[in-house]
């Protein structure tokens, strides 16, 4: 099985690059540009959005939403185009739990939401939400984006630059095999 939290990526390992920052600074706006920049690329990119409030998929009265009340742990909605799961969890899984479980068929794994994870972390800044910095490079930081350059212990990026952080993560975590 794989390394739990992630590090030391082996062959195997799907890598997971970690989009940080404070609510309203445009982590999903960047997260848009770069899953279109990497697949333009030619890459497969998988994304995991955290939600610390909970969120439902399954609506009253639906099949899966009567599976699910007659006790059913686990609920699968299947087409011929789009799968999910539907499972209940004892506890907030960790980014490489949620790799190792549901992720195949990716590249990259960019997640949203999990700010305090060991992965390698790239944090959108807006200077002008007038709010401290959420890593160092104590924490992974591998880049900041953002709308001005600011100080810091990683490359900046305008985060309009979708291209300049897609070869940052395309040389550090998709190294094609030769």
């Amino acid at each position: 099985m794989a390394n739990p939290a992630g590090i030391g990526y082996d062959h195997h390992m799907i890598p997971i690059v970690s989009i940080v920052g404070k609510s309203g600074s445009g982590k999903t706006t960047l997260i848009e540009k770069l899953v279109a920049e990497l697949t333009r690329r030619g890459f497969r990119v998988a994304t995991i959005k955290h939600n610390r409030h909970g969120f439902e998929i399954d609506h009253e009265g639906k099949d899966s939403w009567r599976h699910k009340q007659a006790g059913a742990v686990a609920t699968v909605v299947a087409s011929p185009a789009r799968i999910a799961v539907i499972e209940d969890t004892a506890r907030d899984y960790e980014l490489a739990e949620i790799r190792d479980l549901y992720i195949r068929n990716a590249d990259i794994i960019l997640a949203e939401g999990y700010k305090q994870n060991p992965h390698p972390k790239i944090e959108v800044f807006r200077t002008d939400l007038r709010r401290e910095r959420l890593c160092g490079s104590e924490e992974n930081l591998i880049a900041l984006a953002g709308d001005h350059p600011v100080s810091a212990e990683a490359p900046w990026f305008d985060w309009n630059d979708a291209a300049g952080l897609a070869d940052l993560i395309e040389g550090r975590f998709l190294a094609r095999q030769t």
